[in-house]
């Protein structure tokens, strides 16, 4: 720890900035990883009990969704559900506002990674550019510098450096946790598309035209008598 400390210190003030956009770039991965955890191994049971209940009785269906309405996939199929004898047109809308507002929610921090993987490494180069200004201006060049100076210019060189590799790494870390992130955004587009065709389907085929050719079956005596 010593050792990390003094490597912090010979950093110089730039550190301190560095040191904050790491503390971000974790609490921000820690965040998102928790949510997605949650998400990825409870949204299987969620959609198998939601689309078994479907064909059966969609209030069932609908306080299934509601008592997941924690996870992104829980207010996803409880948005069309929700609704009273929505026409096929109505109930898909419903499920695209809700993924669209489910989809931003699944973005949030991306931004600030995205600043992070920018930021870091421009503030390791700043450091490392004050660094070097200050240890080029100590040096006696053409004033009789000893040995001893031009050893101590190189070891300030050597800790100027330190800023460039910290920011690099702090840019190289935002950067992995970025791409897990954007895949498993990518993966849940996929999944919320397939889920929905699904339920839609169900409530097309299983609800919504057995009612409508009742409806007209209903009506054709009434026409027949008159």
């Amino acid at each position: 720890m010593s050792r990390v400390y003094d490597l912090f210190v010979a950093g110089g003030p730039v550190m301190y900035p560095i040191l904050g956009l790491s503390i971000a770039t974790f609490a921000c991965a820690f965040e998102r990883g928790w949510f997605w955890f949650q998400l990825t191994t409870q949204e299987d049971k969620v959609v198998r009990d939601v689309l078994k209940a479907a064909p059966q009785d969609l209030s069932t269906a609908a306080h299934i969704a509601k008592q997941f309405q924690s996870l992104a996939i829980g207010r996803f199929l409880l948005a069309p559900l929700n609704l009273h004898w929505p026409s096929p047109e109505t109930f898909h809308l419903a499920m695209e506002a809700a993924a669209d507002k489910e989809f931003v929610q699944m973005r949030k921090g991306d931004k600030l990674l995205e600043t992070v993987i920018a930021i870091a490494p421009l503030l390791g180069l700043l450091g490392t550019v004050t660094g070097l200004i200050i240890t080029f201006g100590s040096l006696q060049i053409g004033g009789g510098g000893s040995n001893a100076d031009v050893t101590k210019a190189a070891a300030g060189i050597g800790e100027a450096l330190i800023t460039t590799a910290a920011g690099m790494i702090v840019a190289i870390i935002a950067l992995f946790f970025f791409r897990i992130f954007v895949s498993l955004q990518s993966q849940q587009m996929d999944y919320f598309s397939r889920v929905g065709s699904d339920l839609e389907l169900i409530y097309r085929q299983v609800w919504y035209e057995p009612s409508q050719s009742n409806h007209r079956l209903q009506k054709s005596p009434a026409r027949d008598s008159n």
